[in-house]
């Protein structure tokens, strides 16, 4: 009876992925002409158990690719060719290659091995002494070529619903697309549902762009470069007559605005390697990155101390469990003294399998920080500045599932750095500063959370700057006066920034807006402190898990809340004297040199308060988005862990509401979102701004 080796296939591909993660980065570390030969014997070792196993699968275009890379390692390892940074940019193209692959065979079972020949034929040409320059010049003319044409492109765009979710912008790249040549754009209209079937928050148009203009389709790609994975792009050459009843959109150039941070982009070459078009019609599409979510997603690797340590506590509460069943079996008053013995015995075994089952989830946040030496390395050289990235911290413990989404703000935050940050070299040198710019990564525990801080030593922040460009933004009066910190917090702003241009890194519409809501998502916070040409730097505050969180009871009427204690800022006894009424619309609370809005949570929810008068009640203030309110509570209770339960998977998602514990009675009590209440309160800041 034959073996099914699919049940293996798991295994072959976190080890696989594993193995890239060891070869791209002692890649990296590798010295041009005296290279490391103990790295060299690693990355071959590490690239012949991929061929290996992949062969042994069937993934026989793996295993061939991963054979002509082998080659050239084997050639490094004994010494027969030197190591130039030709050949390690070869091979780092080699790793993106293969993980692409790998993702591709994880998700469908099937990959395009289009990219791999392509490389195969540099490593071939690499090997027979030819350069990769005139191999690349070569490939450029024959796309080229096929490019040429009475410069007509058909365009068809059809971004995935959620598209806006993430702070893109159709509209920017239409204008883009207008700024190359004459462009028209109409709307597909059959991809709009029924009025039934519409969600406020999603996107449902499609459009189907016309192009006339000099250009290779690789501008066109570009353009769409950062929503390459959440699309489906259709690029074609030749003309067509746009449908009568189109929609068109105003796409005069004048009205473009050079605006926003860097969006997240990871592996842009790939994505341009990838996109290379054929002689008539292309689909461009890139769902690799969300194959990634899947992988990491998948298993967890344990030190097996933190499982002996599991084992050994299980083996307490058994002990414990048994002595309880005894106790019970024959039960009476002299034994009283016992039982209460053993139910803190079990109260105290619980308690230490509840950190001990944490501790499972908890990784290295190197694992995190990873990614980032071959991202700053490609990222110097697309804007010639020379940065050196130190990375300290990077045993710091963190929960699984907050690492797998802290990554992309902190690829903003890293990225942000060195475009923003960090100076030309040539600019450097006139401030008085080496020329090699500093880019540091750092986590360390502070508290109960765990702190992340990216620091550059670039130009810093021009408070003045961003304080005009936030006037003629009109998100601040010019009569305003804002300290710093309220400065640097506008950076946050949807769609701000100081950026004078559009570049391939910056300003093309999503920024640190999208940081602040994936930190704020996760529970954290994020400051900003800065000094003009000193650098700046920013810091991230997290929980360390998101499965248990310190909670606040509070009772309202009947019912039992849970308020996440690292929210709560303080409590107190209602003053009718310091309460005022702002244009009948809410109640504000005098807290010393501040107003706090009252939000009464027995009228939010609809229950019965018990408290009659206001004076009786108690005030809950609570922090979020560095703005705070007061919950208008019955009674404060104890305080205690819970264990975080998903409302959105068991029943639906509700603002202001971020999932459910159950307590020690076996009732179910719902967990407060703070930012939720903030957000929820109308006429926030207008009632602030009449009561000062």
């Amino acid at each position: 009876m034959g073996i099914d080796l699919s049940q293996f296939h798991q295994v072959f591909y976190e080890e696989s992925f594993e193995g890239l993660d060891i070869m791209e980065e002692l890649l990296l570390t590798l010295n041009e002409g005296d290279p490391d030969s103990e790295s060299i014997n690693t990355i071959f070792r590490s690239a012949h158990s991929i061929k290996g196993g992949s062969a042994t699968f069937g993934f026989n275009s793996v295993s061939e690719f991963t054979h002509i890379l082998e080659s050239l390692l084997d050639e490094m390892r004994d010494g027969n060719r030197e190591v130039t940074s030709e050949a390690v940019d070869l091979l780092l193209q080699s790793v993106d290659c293969l993980r692409e692959m790998l993702n591709s065979l994880q998700g469908s079972g099937e990959c395009d091995s289009q990219l791999a020949e392509k490389l195969g034929a540099k490593f071939l040409a690499l090997e027979g002494g030819e350069t990769l320059s005139a191999e690349t010049d070569s490939e450029s003319d024959s796309i080229d070529q096929s490019a040429e044409g009475d410069g007509n492109w058909i365009i068809e765009f059809k971004p995935e619903s959620h598209i806006l979710h993430n702070g893109n912008e159709p509209l920017r790249m239409f204008r883009e697309l207008a700024m190359m040549g004459e462009c028209e754009v109409s709307l597909l209209q059959e991809s709009i549902p029924e009025w039934d079937g519409l969600e406020p928050e999603e996107l449902y148009l499609q459009w189907r762009i016309e192009l006339k203009a000099d250009i290779e389709k690789d501008d066109i790609i570009e353009v769409f470069e950062w929503v390459l994975d959440e699309c489906e792009l259709t690029i074609s050459k030749g003309a067509s007559p746009i449908a009568a009843d189109s929609s068109d959109v105003d796409m005069n150039p004048d009205t473009t605005e050079a605006v926003a941070e860097e969006p997240v982009a990871t592996e842009t070459e790939q994505k341009q390697e990838v996109a290379q078009l054929s002689t008539s019609t292309e689909v461009v599409k890139q769902p690799q990155p969300k194959k990634e979510v899947t992988r990491t997603a998948s298993s967890i690797r344990v030190d097996i101390e933190k499982v002996d340590s599991l084992i050994n506590l299980v083996g307490e509460l058994v002990i414990t469990q048994s002595m309880l069943s005894q106790v019970g079996n024959d039960f009476n008053v002299r034994q009283m003294e016992v039982l209460k013995l053993g139910l803190t015995q079990l109260e105290q075994n619980t308690r230490e399998l509840q950190e001990s089952v944490m501790q499972i989830r908890m990784m290295p946040i190197s694992f995190a920080f990873n990614r980032f030496p071959r991202m700053v390395r490609d990222l110097a050289k697309q804007l010639d500045k020379k940065v050196d990235l130190i990375i300290s911290g990077e045993n710091t413990e963190l929960d699984k599932t907050v690492m797998e989404q802290i990554g992309d703000p902190l690829v903003h935050l890293v990225r942000n750095s060195m475009d923003h940050g960090i100076e030309s070299p040539v600019e450097r040198l006139e401030k008085g500063k080496p020329e090699t710019g500093t880019v540091r990564l750092d986590a360390f525990h502070q508290g109960g959370s765990i702190m992340i801080e990216i620091t550059d030593d670039g130009k810093g922040i021009n408070v003045p700057k961003v304080f005009a460009k936030a006037v003629e933004k009109g998100l601040v009066s010019a009569q305003d006066n804002l300290s710093d910190q309220d400065i640097y917090r506008l950076l946050f702003e949807p769609g701000f920034s100081t950026a004078e241009q559009v570049s391939d890194v910056s300003g093309r519409g999503v920024g640190m807006d999208v940081v602040k809501r994936n930190i704020t998502v996760l529970g954290g916070s994020i400051d900003v402190d800065s000094e003009l040409d000193k650098g700046s730097t920013f810091s991230i505050r997290l929980p360390l898990t998101l499965a248990i969180l310190d909670g606040q009871l509070i009772r309202i009427g009947d019912q039992i809340f849970v308020v996440p204690l690292i929210s709560v800022t303080e409590s107190l006894q209602v003053d009718a004297e310091n309460i005022s009424r702002v244009g009948g619309e809410m109640d504000l609370y005098q807290l010393r040199d501040e107003y706090v809005p009252i939000i009464d949570m027995a009228s939010e929810f609809g229950f019965e308060s018990n408290n009659r008068d206001i004076e009786e009640s108690l005030l809950v203030v609570v922090e979020g988005e560095d703005q705070k309110i007061g919950l208008l509570v019955d009674e404060l209770m104890e305080q205690q862990q819970v264990v975080i339960k998903s409302l959105e998977e068991n029943y639906k998602s509700i603002q202001g509401i971020s999932g459910a514990t159950i307590l020690g009675d076996g009732r179910v009590a719902l967990i407060i979102d703070v930012v939720g209440f903030i957000r929820g309160a109308k006429h926030y800041k207008n009632s602030v701004n009449d009561a000062a």
